[in-house]
C-alpha cells in the first residue's frame, strides 16, 4: 500500500472526520514517462474527492495548487483552524483564495459570520482572508458535494457566488466528431477578479464523448480535471503526458486529476459525462494555448 493511503487509514481510525493532506510532489516529464500504471495514478489521480461529513485535501507542489471535496451530510464541516499551522500560516487562506462549485444538493457556506446559499451546480469564490469557515447541506438525504481548487494569493477579492447564468458560456465541438460540448467558465476575469485562480464546467452533450481534442499544453498554467456525472459501470481515459509520449489513466465518477504545464489533458469516455476544470499559474488568459494537432501526437 501507498504511504499516503497508510496515514490516511491510521487518521481515519480515530476521527471520521478527520483532515489529512495528501501532499503530492511535482513530477518532471522525464520520470512521468518511466511509469507504470500504478505509478501514474499513484502521482496525478486523485481517487477520493468527497467523504461523508469530511474534507479531502490533496496538496499538489505544481504552482501550489489544493483540490478537495467537502461533503456535509449530518453535520456542518469546517475548515479546521490546525491546517494553519500545516501551510505555514495563522489560518488556511490567509494567504489564499478558494473557489468551489457544487455538484450536488443545496447547500451554504457561511465566512466569518456571513452565509451564502449555494445551489446544484453554483460557485462560490472565496478571497484572501476569510479565517472562519464552515459548510453544511440543506438536505441530509440529498447532501451538498462542494469541489474545491485553492491557489495562493496577493491580495483580496471580493467573495462572491456565481450562478451557471452569470457565468460565460459558450458551446462548441461537433456531434460528428463526438465533441458537442457546453463549457460554463465561472471564475475568469470576465466574470469576475481573482489573483490567479481560473475554474469552469463544462458538461458534454448526449452522444459525445471527447473533451479538448484536438488537444493542447499551456505552459503558463496547471490544470486539474474533476470527472464526474458518470455511472458506476462508466470510465474516461485520460490523455496525460506530453503530445509525443502520451499516456493514459483511467478515471471513474468523482475522481480528479492534476494535469502539469508540460502534459495535455483529455479525455475520451464511455458516454457523455461533466468535469470541473481549474487552473493556476502565470495568467488567466483562457485562450493561451499551445495546440497541437492530431496528426503529430504519439
Amino acid at each position: 500500500m501507498d504511504t499516503r493511503q497508510d496515514i490516511h487509514a491510521a487518521a481515519l481510525a480515530g476521527s471520521p472526520a478527520a483532515t489529512v493532506i495528501d501532499t503530492r510532489q511535482a513530477i518532471h516529464s522525464d520520470h512521468a514517462r518511466t511509469l507504470d500504471t500504478a505509478g501514474l495514478r499513484r502521482e496525478f489521480l486523485v481517487e477520493e474527492v468527497f467523504r461523508p461529513d469530511a474534507l479531502t485535501m490533496t496538496y499538489s507542489h505544481i504552482d501550489r495548487i489544493v483540490v478537495g471535496g467537502i461533503m456535509p451530510v449530518t453535520a456542518p464541516v469546517e475548515l479546521p483552524a490546525s491546517l494553519g499551522k500545516s501551510y505555514g500560516v495563522a489560518y488556511f487562506l490567509e494567504r489564499r483564495e478558494m473557489g468551489l462549485i457544487n455538484i450536488g444538493g443545496p447547500g451554504w457556506a457561511e465566512l466569518d459570520g456571513a452565509r451564502y446559499e449555494i445551489g446544484s451546480e453554483e460557485a462560490l469564490y472565496i478571497g484572501l482572508g476569510a479565517r472562519e469557515v464552515r459548510f453544511g447541506s440543506d438536505d441530509p438525504a440529498r447532501p451538498a458535494k462542494f469541489y474545491y481548487n485553492s491557489a495562493p494569493a496577493h491580495r483580496q477579492f471580493p467573495t462572491r457566488r456565481v450562478t451557471l447564468a452569470e457565468a460565460a458560456s459558450v458551446t462548441l465541438g461537433d456531434a460528428r466528431t463526438a465533441n458537442r460540448r457546453t463549457i460554463h467558465k465561472f471564475f475568469v476575469p470576465d466574470v469576475l477578479p481573482t489573483c490567479q485562480l481560473s475554474m469552469g464546467m463544462t458538461k458534454l452533450a448526449e452522444g459525445s464523448l471527447w473533451n479538448t481534442m484536438p488537444c493542447h499544453t499551456h505552459e503558463r498554467r496547471m490544470e486539474v480535471y474533476l470527472y464526474f456525472n458518470l455511472a458506476s459501470d462508466a470510465a474516461v481515459f485520460h490523455l496525460m503526458g506530453q503530445p509525443q509520449e502520451t499516456r493514459h489513466i483511467v478515471v471513474h465518477n468523482e475522481q480528479a486529476v492534476i494535469s502539469p504545464s508540460w502534459s495535455i489533458h483529455s479525455g475520451v469516455g464511455t458516454t457523455n459525462y461533466t468535469f470541473i476544470w481549474g487552473m493556476v499559474g502565470e495568467n488567466q488568459t483562457f485562450d493561451d494555448m499551445d495546440h497541437v494537432a492530431v496528426a503529430d501526437m504519439r
